[in-house]
This record gives structure tokens, C-alpha cells and sequence, in this order.
């Protein structure tokens, strides 16, 4: 069972068993039965026979957005691995805020 504020994912072996937990839950709680989980805090949930695919691409394609990069070529390792500034040297990035924003959301 995952809880988050005000939102629950349960997720159970057996539909018999989630469903008692729901009826449980329900007659303690006001709470509404959503269906089948597709989306939940910007991670897309597709069910599959061996368990269930969680995908973050469409909060990936968001932070790209943010970042201004979404026009740039792809590239098998994002980070030049032979870096070739130190720590002070080069310019420091001109909007720290954005910077620490997008770090963040990492």
C-alpha cells in the first residue's frame, strides 16, 4: 500500500483480497474507488501479465522542456566524460536559480 497525503495506491496477489481491504477501508473512510491505476505523482503505470511497467518519460520530457534543451541532439552519455574545466574555471551558469531548480528535480 502506498499512501500519499490524501491519495492511495493498494495494490494486492488476489482481487478477493484487495477488494475486502477497500470494504475495510471504506467503512472507516469516505473514500472513491478510482479504477485501475494508470497515472499516479507523474508516473504512468501500464499493467502487463508479469507485473506493472512505472514510466517517468512524460516528467523526463517536462524537465527537458524547462531545462531548453528539447531541440538538442541525442547522445548516448549526456556528461562529457572528459571534462575539461575545473572548479574555477569557465563561467559560472548564468541563472543559478534555474539551475538549482532543474538539479532539484533530478
Amino acid at each position: 500500500m502506498l499512501l500519499c497525503v490524501d491519495d492511495i495506491i493498494l495494490t494486492a496477489s488476489f482481487d478477493a483480497l484487495r477488494d475486502s481491504i477497500m470494504y475495510k477501508l471504506s467503512s472507516e473512510f469516505a473514500m472513491k474507488d478510482l479504477g485501475p491505476l494508470s497515472y499516479f505523482l507523474g508516473i504512468f503505470i501500464t499493467k502487463h501479465s508479469c507485473g506493472l511497467f512505472l514510466s517517468q518519460r512524460k516528467y523526463e520530457e517536462e524537465i527537458i522542456e524547462r531545462a531548453g534543451i528539447s531541440s538538442c541532439k541525442l547522445s548516448p552519455t549526456p556528461v562529457d566524460i572528459k571534462g575539461k574545466h575545473s572548479g574555477s574555471s569557465g563561467n559560472p551558469y548564468h541563472d543559478l536559480t534555474k539551475y538549482q531548480s532543474l538539479a532539484g528535480t533530478l
